[in-house]
């Protein structure tokens, strides 16, 4: 009864301490050295500067509209799509996303036992005592690294915070590209605005030229007269070529991005035609955080580089693995196949732990140095939104400055038309001289060049404060 007792008390107690090693090895499991990324707080503005109360007040942003409502040409639209389908840097940007999958998945195996298969076949006969034999052996390594300190968990953290990265990355580049791809289209319209203008022109200054020399035969106008309006004509004919030469290198622009060789683009609406949004609102500073994919790359590579404290961390603890191998033989010899079995089972076990000692600092340099790539990480993701920041404030200013010199250029232009009106209805009536006519109509063509560059500028600083916002990018 006592001797009864006394081996249940053994087993209790053996029990006992089997429950508590495997609730040990399980909390050592769970236990990952190295802090846990904890989003840094940043000070960010409550609004963005020199803005109006209104403007201030929407919490929607003008980059929550997809591009395809932002840039409402169709032309333009189809010129988007091929890009995205076709540019290079943005098929690159996607085969680093595939890249950095496929890291995450070599760095998630070590979680895994690793196992492996070996075979090998002898076989021959012995000279001496004409012995045969034939003998196939097979077996199945295994080697489990315990990952009680984190070590591999925390670089699989790391990799997959690199693959979010990539696909940010990646965002970054869809964005640049919608954006440019409208910069440059705009830069084409405004261009083609300019060449028309300027064939108008030489078209009435040829008119002007005629009219001028004709009226010199008749002895009602003077020798100034013809060379005013000729100078005026040579002008407006030597701005061909480098409208032309600016307009030709803008497709080939286009074309590379489209991920075309340099060829014509197509045109959809004129630039007189482009619609234009009645208000551009920011929204809140704060969603620019989210929005921006180049404010998330910089967080992703931020969360990679804290896992990667936890990485050198684990160095310094023991390193843990156990192994194991299985298999048999499976053969005869003539010399001994009476005594010896044609199949023979092979296995062992065991166990290995690692733990360095000394290593001259090795493993302390490795700690600091993914403490200050921490760091770096750090500063680079307060840098971009600093950036971001800066970004959307010279779009803003940007876009108002230039709408508000658009709209007094146009004001500018009216008031020639008038001029030369009234100047044609002044030299009809015998008023004033031709030369007044052939300075307001030098004067109107000036002010019609700068108004097409006015409305280029003004649609290409909209497109960078969409960009700016962090807009388009989510479709």
């Amino acid at each position: 009864m006592r001797a009864d007792a006394r081996t249940e008390s053994q087993y209790s107690v053996s029990g006992l301490g089997a429950s508590f090693v495997l609730a040990l090895l399980i909390g050592l499991a769970g236990c990952a050295v190295g802090p846990n990324y904890q989003r840094p707080a940043v000070q960010t503005p409550a609004s963005f500067r020199d803005l109006s109360e209104k403007q201030q007040a929407q919490a929607a942003s003008y980059a929550d509209l997809p591009w395809w409502q932002v840039f409402q040409d169709p032309q333009l639209q189809d010129l988007i799509h091929t890009a995205l389908k076709q540019n290079y840097d943005l098929q690159l940007a996607t085969e680093r996303i595939n890249e950095a999958r496929a890291q995450v998945a070599i760095t998630r195996s070590s979680l895994f036992p690793q196992v492996g298969a070996n075979g090998n076949f002898i076989g021959g006969k012995e000279g001496t005592f004409q012995t045969k034999y034939n003998f196939f052996t097979a077996t199945a390594d295994a080697a489990f690294q315990l990952d009680f300190f984190g070590k591999l968990r925390r670089a699989t953290e790391a990799s997959r915070a690199e693959l979010l990265a990539t696909e940010d990355a990646r965002q970054t580049v869809i964005l640049t590209l919608v954006s440019d791809v409208a910069s440059d289209y705009f830069e084409l319209l405004q261009l083609d605005l300019q060449l028309q203008i300027t064939y108008d022109t030489i078209h009435t200054q040829q008119d002007s030229v005629k009219l001028t020399s004709l009226r010199l035969d008749h002895g009602v106008a003077t020798k100034l007269d013809v060379l005013q309006a000729q100078q005026t004509l040579d002008t407006a004919n030597a701005q061909i070529p480098d409208l032309q030469r600016q307009i030709a290198q803008e497709e080939d622009a286009i074309s590379i991005l489209l991920g075309n060789y340099p060829q014509g683009i197509t045109r959809g609406r004129p630039l007189v035609e482009q619609t234009l949004p009645p208000d551009v609102p920011p929204g809140m500073p704060s969603s620019l955080l989210e929005r921006r994919p180049d404010i998330r790359d910089a967080q992703q590579v931020l969360v990679a580089a804290n896992a990667q404290i936890g990485v050198a961390k684990a160095q310094f603890f023991p390193q843990i693995s156990l192994t194991g191998s299985g298999g048999g033989s499976f053969g005869r010899s003539s010399a001994f196949s009476s005594l010896m079995s044609s199949q023979v089972g092979i296995w062992s076990y065991g166990a290995n732990v690692s733990q360095p000692i000394f290593t001259g600092g090795a493993l302390r340099g490795n700690l600091k140095a993914a403490e200050s790539e921490h760091q770096q990480a750090l500063i680079a993701y307060r840098q971009a939104i600093q950036h971001a920041f800066g970004d959307v404030s010279d779009a803003l200013i940007g876009y108002q400055k230039l709408h508000e010199v658009r709209v007094a250029q146009e004001n500018t232009v009216a008031d020639l038309r008038e001029s030369l009106r009234i100047s044609n209805l002044q030299y009809t009536g015998g008023t004033t001289t031709y030369l007044e006519v052939l300075d307001s109509q030098r004067s109107l063509y000036g002010a019609e060049l700068t108004l097409a560059q006015a409305r280029g500028n003004e649609y290409e600083s909209l497109v960078q404060l969409y960009r700016s916002l962090g807009g388009g990018w989510q479709q």
